[in-house]
């Protein structure tokens, strides 16, 4: 059965796409832990990120590290943090997360935005990226 990630980069069920090349797709996170919250995922089903092979992940980590910059110039913030964990869907995936101290990181804390504030800031990420 295909991850839910695998059903939004195939269209199945919608997403706020903020970049995709031909090997990964990045969204905002549903439950961001700050606005901007971004998901990197390979386009290649894999449960583990360490799982991919060398050149899926090279391509994984150059593609976040654009979005990141996207993101940054998009999203007033100090940095855009790069967090892995991989136990809450089995799909390999990067959480970018715009913050101005450690303590923004927060995996039990989640905000709530409306969708058109959600749409205004993929499509500013999106702006970045496709201009960068």
């Amino acid at each position: 059965m295909a991850s839910i990630f695998s059903r939004i980069i195939a269209g199945e069920i919608p997403c706020y796409r903020v970049a995709e090349d031909e090997n990964n797709f990045a969204f905002l996170d549903i439950n961001p832990m700050a606005p901007g919250h971004t998901l990197v995922v390979p386009k290649h089903e894999t449960d583990y990120i360490f799982d991919l092979s060398d050149e899926q992940y090279l391509s994984l980590q150059l593609f976040a590290k654009r979005v990141a910059k996207a993101l940054g110039e998009a999203v007033p913030c100090k940095r855009v943090a790069s967090a892995v964990l991989g136990m809450e869907v089995p799909h390999a995936h990067i959480h970018l997360v715009p913050i101005n101290s450690e303590a923004d990181i927060d995996f039990h804390k989640k905000h709530s935005l409306e969708p058109a504030r959600m749409a205004e800031i993929a499509k500013a990420i999106a702006e970045k990226y496709e201009n960068s």
